[in-house]
């Protein structure tokens, strides 16, 4: 049995073994093996069974004393015993005994001086396109000498956990062993958690080896000078859309790093949600959705093989995965210069933020700790007014350190090349979630690009006290000037002081709560209470 790295397969009767097969390769294997079928612009469609999502409550990380300090324990990043890790491993590997494998060999981290291998170990040809199309695809020279993997991921939807038998809480357990440097996630046909699987990688890995700072945002750069700018944004608020700017590259539009070199991508694809897509406002996206493209969950027309993407029926989590060359305008490599600006994406539907702020570093620090936007009402069961969303560092689910490490790295980031950061609200104005309107996005555009290009950077600022931020009272590109300071947008002001006092609170009692133990400038950079 051919050997792949950190020791051999471990499949006992392995049956035909497929090693880093092109696309249509894969889309042969995967329609040979009744994986899915091809839409009328040639993209595979799959389903993905139970799991249409992540599944959280069945995320690990093997606790050995090596890594456990490192580790913020707790609901979000939970242990998992060697001894359990490998019992699952033995017995998905055991599944694999005369079944097909799919093998490929990919990078993560598109500046070569920090880059890791991966390769994965798949059971389903489809999957294996996914992960070919997301990561970094060598050329022939660096699969030559690709060598010894960094970390090896085993990927087996088809082996059923069993929560007696391996003591885990369903049959999925997605589980990441840092010093073994193997991953294994079995039960879940869901994609996503490969993909994110790498993220949670590189977030321990870079910090702790290299000291860099791993971050879950999109990014662009400008053509000419090679300055970027970065994008956090939790779902909803704009974070895709707003980086897709068409006078500037794409580097990517999810997991990026800086370094003293610049930024780079992670990945060498996108993974695009395609809910509702319209081809007239994401076309990129739309003609992304093309042969080599995986399209997951949506309901397809067996007939025409036109795809339905405003029908829900099977989740709202319809997602597409392609290669970033599928972008017109994206920057290949993914390598961008130090970040001139970095943009926080919140969407308030309490409609009492501030369309656009500038953050001290402190504060930037400390937005970057919240994370936040908010839910609307009946988006989901029992959500009857707006509800704020906190999600740590943008990504709370893939950042398995403690929050202050990586609100360090920004504040040194911010110190060492002088960045701006501003605070971006996409949600409401002139009063909440319906009574007042959204803000248009030709606004936002406009002020996002005042914010990168420094056209703000010496208009006249106006301290917003219930909030702690400074906000310009001008934005060039057509902004109306009624609408930079919130409180004038509302017709009953006693109202919005109300409702902004509310949302101060939820913001300060959700950090008392997650951070007792961040740094007391920090804290105080937040909305005031009144101090």
């Amino acid at each position: 049995m051919e050997t792949y790295g950190s020791g051999e397969l471990g499949i006992k009767n392995p049956g035909e073994i497929h090693k880093n097969l092109n696309p249509s390769q894969l889309i042969e294997a995967a329609l040979r093996r009744g994986e899915g079928s091809l839409s009328k612009t040639g993209a595979l469609v799959v389903t993905t069974g139970k799991y249409t999502g992540r599944s959280p409550d069945d995320k690990f990380i093997v606790d050995t004393p090596g890594i456990h300090d490192d580790i913020a324990w707790g609901k979000v990043n939970r242990p998992i015993s060697r001894d359990k890790f490998n019992k699952i491993k033995e017995d998905a590997l055991a599944y694999l005994d005369g079944k097909e494998v799919f093998i490929f060999d990919g990078m993560a981290g598109a500046d070569h001086k920090f880059t890791r291998k991966f390769r994965v170990i798949n059971e389903l040809a489809s999957q294996n396109l996914f992960i070919h199309q997301l990561l970094i695809r060598p050329n022939e020279e660096e699969l030559e000498n690709y060598g010894e993997p960094d970390f090896v991921m085993l990927c087996v939807p088809g082996f059923k956990c069993s929560p007696e038998i391996h003591g885990v809480n369903s049959e999925a357990a997605i589980m990441i062993d840092y010093e073994a440097h193997y991953i294994v996630i079995a039960g879940s046909g869901y994609a996503g958690e490969i993909k994110k699987s790498v993220f949670s990688t590189m977030n321990y890995v870079l910090p702790k080896e290299e000291g860099i700072l791993p971050m879950h945002c999109s990014a662009n750069m400008d053509p000419v000078t090679g300055e970027s700018a970065v994008f956090f944004g939790l779902s909803g608020t704009g974070k895709t859309t707003l980086s897709a700017d068409p006078q500037r590259k794409l580097i990517g539009d999810d997991e990026h790093a800086w370094s003293d070199h610049g930024i780079f991508n992670f990945e060498g694809g996108c993974y695009a949600k395609c809910i509702n897509l319209d081809p007239s406002a994401e076309a990129e996206i739309f003609n992304a959705i093309r042969f080599g493209a995986v399209v997951e969950n949506v309901v397809m027309d067996p007939d025409t093989r036109e795809i339905d993407y405003f029908d829900d029926s099977l989740t709202e989590n319809t997602r597409a995965g392609y290669p970033i060359e599928y972008i017109g305008n994206a920057a290949v490599p993914g390598v961008g210069g130090i970040p001139k600006v970095v943009i926080f994406l919140t969407a308030d539907a309490f409609g009492v933020l501030p369309p656009i702020s500038r953050l001290s570093r402190e504060a930037a620090m400390y937005h970057f700790v919240t994370g936040f936007t908010s839910k609307l009402a009946g988006t989901e069961r029992g959500v009857k007014e707006p509800q704020p969303t906190f999600s740590t560092l943008f990504g709370e689910p893939f950042m398995p350190m403690d929050p202050s490490i990586y609100a360090k790295m920004l504040g040194d980031k911010l110190d060492k090349y002088g960045t701006k950061v501003y605070l971006v609200n996409t949600g409401w104005s002139g009063g909440p979630y319906g009574t007042g309107s959204r803000i248009r996005l030709g606004y936002t555009r406009a002020m996002v690009s005042a914010a990168i290009s420094g056209l703000i950077d010496d208009v006249e600022y106006k301290y917003n006290e219930a909030f702690n931020v400074d906000v310009p009272q001008y934005c060039p590109g057509g902004v109306p000037e009624y609408i930079m300071n919130p409180r004038d947008t509302w017709d009953d002001k006693e109202a919005y002081d109300e409702a902004a006092l509310k949302l101060a609170k939820m913001f300060h009692d959700n950090f008392r709560s997650k951070y007792p133990d961040m740094p007391t400038y920090i804290a105080e950079a937040g909305p005031n209470l009144g101090r």
